[in-house]
């Protein structure tokens, strides 16, 4: 169990979504998981981040838009 987690809510965000998860994993700190919330994003966000899905970044997908966090 991680010692906290990052929610990222993802909407349609394909421009910030890879310097974002950089970010975040390029801490010194490394008792995280990273926690991605698609919904139902538009564009190209999901398939900037499918290369870094691993056991500490996982993606869940919303079937449905539900707006804001």
């Amino acid at each position: 169990m991680p010692f906290f987690t990052v929610i990222i809510p993802l909407y349609s965000k394909e421009k910030y979504v890879e310097n974002v998860l950089k970010s975040i994993l390029n801490q010194t700190f490394t008792d995280f998981e990273v926690l991605i919330v698609n919904d139902c994003s538009t564009d190209k966000s999901v398939s900037k981040i499918e290369s870094y899905l691993s056991e500490k970044v996982r993606l869940i997908h919303h079937e449905k838009n539900k707006g804001l966090s």
